[in-house]
């Protein structure tokens, strides 16, 4: 019988040794397998967590839009064309400042012209007034001849009516120099308008008009620029019909910003339009409050996230909802529990309280199954 040769000595030894490195190895993990799954750990069944003390609020949430609380639309009053623009958009003004200018050469012209025919009225005025005094003086010389019947009745008659005639034109006239300064009131102020200016305090936030631009308020009038008062904001939000019921005036609301970092604005509801709006057959009501807003970080048209904080508590203990379970209050046979009635238990596991008390501090909760310890 041949031997075996050195080369299938060395073969099967190393085959002998693998087979029993993955023996060992097998019989090593079934051993330690209850150790790395946790099954003898008594503390593997629990999930942990710190009781903490914080602020608990029920609130309804809701998206709105910046705006400024007062604003004026700013428009041209007579037509022409915009021959100068003075602000930019960002521009702070006061009330009274020049904002824009209109081409006012017409009205000028009107003004000019209603100023001359009143000085003409006013000179006619200073001759007729001359006339009824001599119509009063011939009156009386008239009377006192007739009185020593030295003119006749007819020249008394005559005089008469030239003195009210006199007396009708003078009456005449007054009113038409009221007429003429009437136009001219309206003609100055016409030229006034040609210079727009702020209403009021603001900054210029929308300019919608273009110098060289022809307006025309016979048929719309035109609006140039907007100017707003920022210092104050109003926060305008959309709330579900199924909220809006739980908003009060007067309660508290907050609300963040993009890119505040967490920042809040706090303020209270003023009020609730009754009127909603429906977009994709969806009830929206608006909800308004103001904000302060003295140093400017708030602008128009900025998307807020908004909070009406319907209730509140503070410097409460913060509970996992994991670690508490809902159950029916226990009664004496036939007795029968309150409607909706429910009590909190403390979460047992194994018949073990899971120790929940009044003060901070790690507690023993049961693990949800499939969780991780």
């Amino acid at each position: 019988m041949t031997a075996p040769s050195p080369t299938n000595k060395n073969r099967a030894l190393r085959t002998s040794l693998a087979v029993l490195v993955l023996a060992l190895a097998g019989t090593g993990a079934w051993l330690a397998w209850p150790h790395l799954s946790g099954r003898n750990d008594p503390n593997a069944a629990y999930q942990f967590a710190t009781v903490q003390r914080g602020d608990v609020e029920d609130v309804v949430t809701a998206t709105g839009t910046l705006q400024p609380r007062d604003y004026v639309d700013v428009g041209a009053q007579v037509s022409g064309q915009l021959k100068k623009i003075h602000v930019e958009v960002g521009s702070v003004v006061k009330a009274g400042d020049l904002l824009g200018e209109i081409d006012s050469t017409v009205y000028l012209s009107k003004v000019d012209a209603s100023r001359a025919q009143l000085r003409n009225l006013r000179a006619t005025l200073k001759d007729r007034e001359a006339q009824l005094a001599l119509a009063h003086i011939q009156l009386r010389r008239q009377q006192a001849l007739m009185a020593e019947d030295a003119t006749t009745k007819e020249s008394l008659q005559t005089a008469e009516a030239s003195a009210k005639s006199a007396e009708a034109s003078l009456e005449a006239l007054r009113a038409q120099i009221e007429q003429n300064e009437s136009s001219l009131r309206a003609d100055e102020a016409n030229l006034q308008y040609s210079s727009i200016l702020s209403p009021m305090n603001g900054t210029v936030v929308s300019i919608t008009a273009r110098q060289g631009q022809t307006l025309n308020t016979n048929q719309s009038a035109p609006t140039i620029l907007r100017v707003a008062d920022l210092t104050t904001m109003t926060v305008q939000t959309q709330v579900s019909e199924a909220d809006v019921s739980r908003l009060r005036t007067g309660m508290d609301a907050y609300f963040t910003t993009l890119g505040s970092q967490g920042r809040r604005w706090y303020g209270k509801l003023a009020k609730v339009e009754p009127t909603p709006t429906v977009t994709n057959n969806v009830v929206l009501y608006n909800a308004l409050f103001d904000v302060p807003n003295d140093g400017g970080e708030l602008m128009t048209q900025m998307t807020a996230q908004v909070y009406f904080v319907v209730a509140q508590a503070r410097d409460v203990l913060h509970v996992p909802m994991g670690a508490l379970t809902l159950v029916r209050q226990q009664r004496p046979q036939g007795a029968m529990p309150a409607s909706g009635e429910r009590r909190v238990q403390r979460a047992q596991a194994g018949g073990t309280e899971g120790g929940f008390g009044g003060q901070g501090g790690e507690r023993r909760m049961p693990r949800a199954q499939g969780s991780e310890a």
